[in-house]
């Protein structure tokens, strides 16, 4: 454990830090202290309700999630950081476009965070670079590198440091970025000076709760995870239940309506990083062609991205559920051969999914989708 240098600024220490962190493609870093004890009960009501679903890791750790020191022993401050990560490409009124696909039963709806490279490598790599600069300008220096690898209360620190408030959604806003970005943290053992949360801008809206298609935000600032489109099609393995199926729409991996809805987002930025430009077939791909991939295209496609990580046959549960939905609409005899040819010899719970998607009956018409209203800024 350490102060400041004697000879250093601590204030410029930060300024400079700052700078470092802006070279390397952050958007935005700050500093928070390792006290969140008032964030415990929290923590512990929304475990105890079960809202974890099966993430049984968070409850695995307890209350290390909100002890930074006890994480990582010597810890004295949390350097959090934001990366922006809209593509470069991404054009104006890109909402629009998105609820356009949401719209298009045929076409797999990809969660914009995941359509470019990996996350979790951008930021580590990253962050890891950002420690090393501190290092070199204060000496030997205990830290640790983190990015939704490890039990950290993410959203809570980014709070605390002004990286942004909590939305009703849970997920961190920022006035001139909305949320679309990731959070990262460097825990350090040195007292870099704190910096100050900012006060939070929802106001009476409710547009992320109104818009969620599966209900998951039970309440402001509360989502239960058992319900969110994120959760059943990243990190739920079996089935997904069947109720809960005709909800999920085309969205294949992961869900993106809440930030669609919430009025911040129109300040939302592209990023500087071509890490998060799309990969081909990420984006605006009809769900049949996606089901013709075999395993080993699978794996192809997705080298260095998020997507890999939930395996070939996750992927194709969810296919064959947005391929339901998709049938529940129209009447594609394309994606009707491209699911009976991807049920073939599949794995029990890709084979279950895709009966489920042929019993579909056949509709009388197309249904529409439009975006919802949202609330207005505060």
């Amino acid at each position: 454990m350490q102060d400041v240098p004697s000879t250093v600024d601590a204030a410029a220490l930060l300024e400079r830090l700052r700078g470092w962190a802006h070279e390397l493609g952050f958007s935005q870093i700050a500093v928070a202290d390792v006290d969140l004890s008032s964030a415990e009960p929290g923590l512990l009501a929304w475990l105890a309700a079960g809202h974890h679903g099966n993430m049984h890791y968070m409850a695995a750790h307890g209350l290390k999630r909100a002890r930074p020191a006890e994480l990582v022993p010597g810890t004295l401050r949390v350097v959090t950081a934001r990366m922006d990560y809209l593509p470069r490409s991404t054009p104006p009124g890109w909402q629009a476009i998105e609820w356009a696909g949401l719209a298009d039963a045929r076409q797999a709806q990809v969660s914009i965070y995941a359509r470019g490279r990996d996350y979790h490598k951008v930021l580590r790599q990253r962050l890891q670079k950002l420690a090393e600069r501190l290092q070199g300008e204060v000496g030997p220096l205990g830290h640790r590198v983190f990015t939704d690898s490890a039990p950290v209360l993410e959203v809570e620190l980014a709070t605390r440091s002004g990286l942004g408030w909590r939305g009703k959604h849970t997920l961190t806003l920022h006035r001139d970025a909305g949320s679309m970005f990731f959070l990262g943290e460097l825990f350090v053992d040195l007292a870099l000076p704190l910096t100050p949360p900012i006060s939070g801008h929802c106001g009476e809206c409710r547009a992320c709760l109104d818009v969620c298609p599966t209900a998951a935000i039970t309440a402001p600032y509360r989502v239960d995870a058992r319900r969110c489109i994120s959760y059943l099609t990243i990190e739920h393995d079996g089935p997904i239940p069947a109720e809960l199926r005709p909800l999920m729409g085309n969205r294949v991996y992961g869900c993106d309506d809440c930030q669609l809805a919430c009025p911040w987002n129109k300040f939302a930025a592209p990023a500087v990083l071509a890490d998060f430009d799309v990969r081909p077939g990420l984006a605006g791909t009809p769900i049949a062609a996606l089901l013709g991939w075999d395993e080993a295209e699978f794996l192809r496609r997705t080298e260095g991205s998020a997507i890999r990580r939930i395996g070939f046959v996750r992927w194709r549960r969810n296919l064959a559920v947005a391929a339901g939905n998709a049938l529940r609409k129209v009447d594609d005899a394309a994606l009707r051969a491209a699911l009976q040819r991807a049920g073939e010899g599949a794995d029990p719970v890709v084979a279950e999914h895709v009966a489920w998607a042929l019993s579909a009956p056949q509709p009388p018409g197309a249904l529409s989708s439009a975006p919802p209203s949202v609330g207005a800024l505060e």
